[in-house]
């Protein structure tokens, strides 16, 4: 299936989306950077959405899986610099007054705002600033021009904007989809994501989106590394506002449309996985031969996610016993004795490893390999069809520098 890029294109880019954002300072640090945005569909959107898997899970989260029942939504309210997590009641009822502003602010239904933080854990939202920063938005900076700087705004550690836009035939006609997300560190998503965000003017069933948005991130944020951890306030929401007057109806337009999704899914989450606290390199893994996919899957999240294998990355060290450590740690069923290795980037390719034993290779050509950006590790074990991709990151002294301060 062909996509046509939208040049410049993100989260407003599909019909009857518009965006806002401002600074109102939700974190001391005074970086002038916005930290508050509203996404708003101009007509009632159907919607899908999945959430961290983090038993210790942020109030929004808690709040914004009663609000997906309903199928439907208009708007969703984001802030950075605070994730209001371990927060306890009030922190539910402080994301529940951001809500009802927004809607009331908007003339929408109760229950048709998403709410949305990430940041720092275990300090109480402020509420206020969060709350000034929706009347500021609604109705005065809500704009289509403006879904770059709500992509801005809801960074944190991320050092780029990420978003991006695109074009799809379907039978009846042509759709948008559009995308932003944020993430840097605490990446390591389980059944959710970051924080990210899709758009599509299509009319679609919140059902077929729910499905589609599911089957998206089992290959793309999923299957995304940064340092192992899990965040508590993983949250993607897929919004369809049937603007476009394109209604998914086909087996064939159904499919065309997952595809889309799962495409934008896996753009956003190599962005996330490049743009790790740090990273100097994204680690893309492919693993092929596995008896099924989620061995395949093990073996490709595992390796991406090697804290040994990472740093090698960093010292441009072609270090494959640690490739295959990480595999055989996997708990996939995995096969030695059959194991092919492959690193490679724009600078060429090296074979580190054939039949389960270590090759002769030029360690001038590895490391030249290793310099790029964009690394691929390639493993092969022949034994099935299982095959899966997942993305990574190197791990660097900035990291540990980030993350030593973060809080203060």
């Amino acid at each position: 299936m062909e996509y046509k890029v939208i040049e410049g294109g993100g989260i407003t880019s599909p019909k009857g989306f518009t965006a806002g954002a401002v600074y109102v300072g939700v974190k001391s640090r005074k970086s002038q950077k916005p930290d508050v945005a509203v996404l708003y569909s101009e007509t009632e959107a159907s919607c899908a959405a999945v959430f961290t898997t983090n038993k210790f899970c942020a109030a929004p989260v808690i709040l914004d899986r009663e609000i997906l029942k309903n199928g439907k939504a208009r708007a969703i309210v984001i802030n950075s610099g605070n994730a209001n997590a371990a927060t306890g009641t009030q922190g539910i009822e402080d994301a529940r007054t951001v809500e009802r502003e927004a809607e009331k602010l908007l003339g929408v239904g109760e229950n048709e705002v998403f709410v949305c933080s990430t940041g720092v854990i275990g300090q109480k939202l402020p509420v206020e600033k969060v709350l000034e920063g929706v009347r500021q938005i609604i109705p005065a900076k809500l704009d289509k021009a403006n879904g770059s700087d709500a992509a801005y705004a809801i960074m944190t550690t991320d050092t780029v904007r990420k978003e991006s836009a695109y074009e799809l035939e379907l039978s009846s006609g042509t759709i948008r989809i559009g995308a932003m997300a944020k993430g840097s560190g605490m990446i390591h998503p389980n059944m959710a994501t970051t924080l990210a965000y899709v758009t599509t003017d299509a009319k679609c069933d919140s059902a077929d989106l729910q499905k589609m948005l599911h089957n998206a991130i089992d290959k793309s944020f999923n299957m995304c590394t940064v340092d192992g951890d899990t965040s508590t306030n993983d949250t993607m929401i897929l919004l369809a506002n049937g603007a476009s007057g394109v209604e998914v109806k086909t087996e064939e337009d159904k499919a065309a449309l997952a595809g889309l999704i799962e495409h934008i899914c896996i753009d956003m989450a190599r962005r996330i996985a490049s743009d790790g606290e740090g990273a100097t390199h994204l680690i893309v893994v492919e693993s092929y031969g596995l008896p099924t996919e989620h061995d395949a899957r093990l073996v490709a999240k595992a390796i991406a996610g090697s804290t040994l294998f990472k740093a090698a990355v960093f010292g441009r060290d072609a270090n494959w016993g640690r490739i295959m450590a990480a595999a055989g740690y996997s708990g996939a069923d995995v096969d030695p004795t059959k194991a092919d290795c492959i690193i490679k980037s724009s600078a060429g390719e090296v074979q580190v490893m054939k039949d389960g034993f270590g090759t002769d290779f030029s360690e001038e050509l590895a490391k030249a390999v290793l310099t790029e950006h964009d690394i691929t590790v390639i493993v092969d074990f022949h034994s099935g069809d299982g095959k899966a991709v997942a993305y990574g990151c190197d791990l660097t002294y900035e990291y540990v520098k980030i993350n030593g301060d973060y809080r203060t």
